[in-house]
């Protein structure tokens, strides 16, 4: 690893377990995560930066000693020295040797299908999950042989108040890098300038889903991926639901299978 990819390690954990105790972050259900053998982290992007899946990789690497494999924004591979802030955060930015290399050690790979069209959001749109007919992600699950671990939770869309479909904006005004331009309100004025709300994150964890991965699916029938996408998105969602602070006092809470938590 690089100098510069070491110094993007030590401030990326720095950062985010700074902003753990900020956001007085939990995760429910860590336990599938931990288990042996490479999966692939499916998770809602929270707005705007997915702030608490970045937080999630920092717990993993506390527990597992590898940040988890992030897929990234094309613009890594474009802008000047980023890849090597990229190689030292682990994040690839598509299918190819480092990601090939990582599920081999049997490391996880961590993907957002909503990207920016999900977390650039206006205030009107909150924890609704918005991936479209994206299925590249269950593709990669199929070649790789990786479980799909669906993640989601409550507080990442109130960090910050939206005011406009940044990701619309941003191809309307042909942004370089189909980057969003969006615009959100912090606790301290505009972001990127603003600090979020110091809003409570809690994550949770859902069990590994398999279908794809039955002898006989085929990857190439788009039917088929779209219902085993649905699946997914169906778990994620429920995820978000079943996150949402309710008037209830005194129960526990759980994933929607029913499985107990794991803190």
């Amino acid at each position: 690893m690089t100098a510069t990819g070491a110094a993007a390690r030590a401030a990326w954990l720095t950062t985010f377990r700074l902003l753990q105790r900020y956001h007085r972050y939990e995760v429910v259900n860590l336990e599938p995560l931990l288990r042996p053998g490479a999966k692939l982290l499916v998770g809602y992007h929270g707005r705007p930066l997915a702030v608490d899946l970045c937080m999630l990789t920092v717990t993993l690497h506390e527990r597992l000693g590898y940040l988890p494999h992030g897929i990234a924004h094309g613009a890594f591979d474009r802008l000047p020295g980023m890849r090597q802030v990229a190689d030292g955060l682990g994040f690839v930015t598509g299918d190819g040797p480092r990601l090939a290399e990582a599920v081999t050690k049997g490391e996880h790979v961590l993907v957002q299908p909503g990207g920016t069209r999900e977390g650039c959001r206006d205030f009107r749109h909150r924890y609704r999950v918005d991936w479209g007919g994206r299925v590249g992600y269950l593709r990669l699950a199929v070649r790789y042989g990786l479980p799909i671990v669906p993640i989601a939770g409550h507080g990442m869309d109130d960090a910050y108040v939206g005011l406009n479909d940044g990701y619309a904006w941003g191809k309307r005004l042909g942004m370089p890098g189909r980057l969003p331009l969006w615009l959100g309100v912090g606790a301290t004025g505009l972001w990127p300038l603003s600090l979020p709300f110091p809003v409570k994150m809690t994550q949770w964890v859902g069990e590994p889903l398999t279908r794809h991965l039955e002898p006989g699916f085929d990857a190439e029938d788009r039917d088929a991926l779209l219902s085993v996408h649905r699946d997914v998105t169906g778990a994620v969602q429920g995820l978000l639901d079943a996150a949402r602070p309710t008037s209830g006092r005194g129960t526990s809470p759980r994933v929607p299978d029913g499985t107990p938590p794991r803190w």
